[in-house]
Order: structure tokens, then C-alpha cells, then sequence
């Protein structure tokens, strides 16, 4: 542990308090998005189906109502907050409504969600190819959601939008490029200023440079022509979250890796390169209010946040100990597709989780969708069908898409007959007992 006698000693002395470090944990799933408020609270997007919004004391409120995992999720300047997911849809949640509300709905999974500076537009990106720009007035009671404009310019998936302070849109995509667009009458005309041979998966926007992150592990700066600035090109690959704190000037970038770089963007020179994860990547990032925290989410259940001063002195926080990432020798081949196809959703122990999916606990002679409390597709609500030693090996054949349509399970497929009958093997064991991974 590098946290050592020489943290210690900083800690006495006060160059850093011991609050300084701190984990967000609650959530069943990875953290997928990072979102950080005006007024200190902190929203974390999760595979787990939620939103977590974490006050003062890191005590969280949850928002439950995408049917699938939360890719990303924004604050805006008004108490509200805006989430996409890979069910396709941006919701709107706001103390003034009952429920969140759908602002738009896309044709493929939503990669990214932002508000316009003057806050009266959420955009959204998309796995479709498009954008989409929404009116709101978030300062009415309730507010008011008008109707989608769809920007298509990107040849394939959107990855990343984001708004420049003068309303002007950016957005980036797996095509390679990165797009401006400037409103002219009713429509959007756009421009590229980069375009190269790898995706662009991440943006952020200042008056004067535009950084984006990519799939060859370049973080690159560039003027809002195109212009070169700096370039960060590392041998570490994809760049998958990028946080900014305008006040600070900090950038701070997160890759597959499992790194975390952060930038001066006066000198534009690398001042720390901090290891955040013992294994898997780094997918989201913010800063605190006053810029002195770096929060960051990965493969864990738990978002961590780390004193940016002090970050030299600790070692790996996000534990990446996912059993699916151990080696495939250490486990039998039942657990080993257990916790390949499975486990990132479903939990084995008796008991409430908020894992994405019901419990298996108790799984063999249950009727599907019949686990109390756990909000059910309409296909398996009230389904005849009994999870046996032959409907599971039919689901996973088959996969759950052809099985019981409808349902929100991903698609998951088991072609070996033999892997299959080894999960099963697994599962009638793992089951009865009080596991719990």
C-alpha cells in the first residue's frame, strides 16, 4: 500500500485531511457516468438500471426507471438531472414531477447527454448515428419537454456531445471525426475539424480548444478549426472518460488501462499519472466543486474519490475484482460461464440486491418473474414458465432474445451443449446456498 508513513505524516501535518479520500458504494453494477452539481451533490450512472445522487455525507437517493444499464448522466443549472441508458431513452428528473419523464427516444443505445449553457436545450447522443436536440424549460412548474430535432452527419455511432459556452454543438463519433455544428435558420449545418482512422469516444469543450479522447489512446487538443495544440498520445488504449475543471484548469483523462493522466491546461504539460485501478478501465470521471477531488468509476460497484494533491501517495482504489476477470484456469467451467454471462447482473445469496437482475437465489422450481419487488418486463410478469434444469439450458441456447422476447435480458448466448450443462451443474449448487458474489 503506498498510502504509508509518508501519507501518514502528510495527513498530520495537515497538508491533507482524512475526508480528503472517499468511496460511493450502493450501486450493483459498474459506474458508467460521473456528474457533478453546482451545489456539491454527485450523480452516478450505474450497469445496475440507476441513477445514484449521493448529498453532503455521501448518503444516496436512487432513481430507478431505465430498463437497462445508465451510460450517462448530466446535472443541469436548475435542480434537475438527465440520464440516457441502453434502453435507448433520456430521461428528465425533476423535484417538480411525479416520475421521470422520457424527453426523447433514440433507435439505438445512448452513449452521452448534455444540457446547453443557457439551459434551455438537452442533447443527446446515440449508437443510431444521431443526435438529438430537445427544447426544455426546466424553470417551469413542471417543466416543459419540446419536441426532438435529429442531427445526422456521423456516419456511424455517436459517441460524445457537448455544448461550446457559445451554444455552438460538438459532437464525436466511432467514424473518427468530430463534428461542429452551427445553427443557420431551422437547420443544422456541420463541419469537421478532425477526422482520422480511430473512434472518438470522448469530448470536452472550452471558448478556446476542444480535447477529445480516442480509441488509439490520443488525447489530443485542437483549436476550434482543427489546429493541433497538444497532443498525449500514450500506449495505453482506448481513452474512455475526460473530465474538466474550468476554474482550475485541470484535465483529467481516463483510458482502458485502468490510468488516470491528469493535464495543466495553462502549460498544457502531464502533472500526475495515477494508476486508479488494479484491473479493468476507467469509464467515468468528475471533479469536485472546488476542483481539489478527482471521482472516478470503473469495473467496481463503488465510485472513488481521491484528494488530486495527494494522488501520488495511493495505491490502485478500484479493485476491478470481477470474477469474470480472473483467469479462466482458476475456476471451474460451470462458474466460469456463470461469471462470464451472468454474475455482472445477478446475484446468487438470498436477499435484496441492486444488481440489474432479479436474484437467483432459489432459482430451480420458481417460476420466472416471480421475484418480490423486482420490476419485471411485461413478458416475464406473470410468465408459465419454470426455470428447470431444461428451460435454462433452452434459454441459453436459444438466447434470451429468441426465449422470451420482449424481456430485458441481454442477449447472451452458450453455444457449447457441454458449457451449458456445466452452468447448470453450477447454478443448482450455487443457488440453495448463501453465496453472494
Amino acid at each position: 500500500m503506498r498510502m504509508t508513513l509518508a501519507a501518514t505524516l502528510l495527513l498530520c501535518a495537515g497538508g491533507v485531511s482524512a475526508q480528503d479520500f472517499f468511496t460511493l458504494k450502493g450501486h450493483g453494477g459498474p459506474i458508467m457516468g460521473l456528474s457533478v452539481a453546482s451545489d456539491g451533490r454527485i450523480a452516478t450512472a450505474s450497469f445496475d438500471n440507476s441513477v445514484g445522487v449521493w448529498d453532503a455525507a455521501h448518503r444516496p437517493t436512487w432513481h430507478e426507471g431505465h430498463d437497462a444499464a445508465v451510460t450517462a448522466v448530466a446535472f443541469s443549472h436548475a435542480p434537475a438531472l438527465i440520464s440516457g441508458a441502453d434502453d435507448f431513452r433520456v430521461l428528465l428528473w425533476h423535484p417538480d414531477l411525479d416520475r421521470p419523464t422520457e424527453v426523447t427516444r433514440h433507435k439505438g443505445k445512448v452513449s452521452d447527454v448534455t444540457l446547453s449553457p443557457d439551459g434551455r436545450v438537452i442533447a443527446s447522443a446515440s449508437w443510431d448515428g444521431s443526435v438529438h436536440l430537445v427544447p426544455v424549460d426546466l424553470t417551469a412548474a413542471p417543466p416543459v419537454i419540446g419536441k426532438a430535432q435529429m442531427l445526422t452527419g456521423h456516419r456511424s455511432g455517436v459517441n460524445a456531445v457537448a455544448f461550446a459556452p457559445s451554444g455552438a454543438l460538438v459532437s464525436s463519433s466511432t467514424d473518427g471525426t468530430v463534428l461542429i455544428w452551427q445553427p443557420q435558420g431551422d437547420a443544422f449545418l456541420s463541419r469537421p475539424i478532425v477526422s482520422h482512422g480511430f473512434g472518438v469516444n470522448e469530448l470536452i469543450v472550452t471558448r478556446d480548444w476542444i480535447a477529445y479522447g480516442a480509441v488509439d489512446g490520443g488525447t489530443r487538443i485542437v483549436t476550434h478549426e482543427g489546429d493541433e495544440i497538444a497532443d498525449f498520445t500514450l500506449d495505453r488504449r482506448p481513452i474512455l472518460a475526460l473530465a474538466h475543471h474550468p476554474a482550475t484548469g485541470q484535465l483529467a483523462v481516463g483510458d482502458g488501462q485502468g490510468y488516470i493522466m491528469m493535464v495543466d491546461t495553462a502549460s498544457w504539460q502531464i502533472t500526475r499519472d495515477f494508476r486508479a485501478t488494479r484491473a479493468g478501465p476507467v469509464w467515468a470521471l468528475g471533479f469536485s466543486t472546488d476542483g481539489a477531488t478527482i471521482l472516478a468509476g470503473g469495473i467496481d460497484d463503488i465510485a472513488y474519490g481521491w484528494p488530486v494533491a495527494s494522488l501520488d501517495l495511493f495505491s490502485p482504489g478500484i479493485a476491478g475484482d470481477r470474477s469474470f476477470l480472473r483467469k479462466a484456469e482458476t475456476m471451474p467451467n460451470g462458474e466460469r460461464q456463470f461469471m462470464r454471462k451472468c454474475s455482472i447482473c445477478h446475484a446468487l445469496g438470498p436477499g435484496p440486491s441492486r444488481k440489474a437482475g432479479p436474484t437467483l437465489h432459489g432459482l430451480f422450481g420458481r417460476a420466472a418473474g416471480a421475484v418480490p419487488d423486482y420490476p419485471y418486463s411485461e413478458t416475464l410478469d406473470g410468465s408459465d414458465i419454470i426455470w428447470t434444469e431444461e428451460t435454462i439450458d433452452a434459454l441459453f441456447d436459444m438466447g434470451p432474445d429468441h426465449y422470451i422476447p420482449g424481456s430485458k435480458m441481454p442477449m447472451q448466448v452458450i453455444a457449447e451443449a457441454t458449457d451449458r450443462a456445466d452452468l447448470v451443474t453450477f447454478l443448482k449448487t450455487a443457488t440453495t446456498g448463501n453465496a453472494q458474489p
